[in-house]
């Protein structure tokens, strides 16, 4: 069971027995990766590879990811390429061309932070609500 101060939620047992299996050092690269792939451009430089249905050149990305600097684009690719994410491939032209595409572990994982992020969307209401009226007893 997991004890919150507005409720009991009951979970399955085994739900979480993978965690009691972990090494601190499994616990710890696991973290790291969600914390790495939940910053604020991960998730949106996978999704426009997702949506691109195709390699994309650097340029190409920054068109599509509003707001982003190319300093933080090239370092965010990096981190993504060294996690298995994506693909970052040369082509020895002059001047050099390079594409970056999605791999199949960085679709796999795209594919389950959406089933997250629609739970998430479809709570907001909620979530709202309850910040709502969190906010009102604080007031009084």
């Amino acid at each position: 069971m997991i004890y919150t101060h507005l409720e009991v939620t009951e979970v399955a047992g085994d739900i979480f027995d993978f965690c009691c299996n972990m090494t601190e050092e499994q616990d710890a690269r696991a973290r790291a990766l969600i914390e790495r792939a939940a910053a604020k451009w991960p998730l949106r430089i996978l999704h426009a590879l997702s949506d691109a249905g195709a390699p994309l050149r650097f340029s190409r990305l920054m068109e599509r990811i509003e707001g982003i600097s190319q300093k933080v684009l090239t370092q965010t690719l990096r981190t993504l390429e060294s996690d298995g994410l994506i693909i970052r491939t040369l082509y020895p032209e002059i001047p050099p061309r390079v594409e970056y595409e999605l791999t199949p572990l960085g679709r796999d994982l795209l594919m389950q932070v959406v089933t997250l992020w629609r739970w998430i969307v479809e709570r907001l209401d909620e979530f709202d609500s309850r910040k709502a009226v969190k906010l009102t007893a604080t007031d009084n």
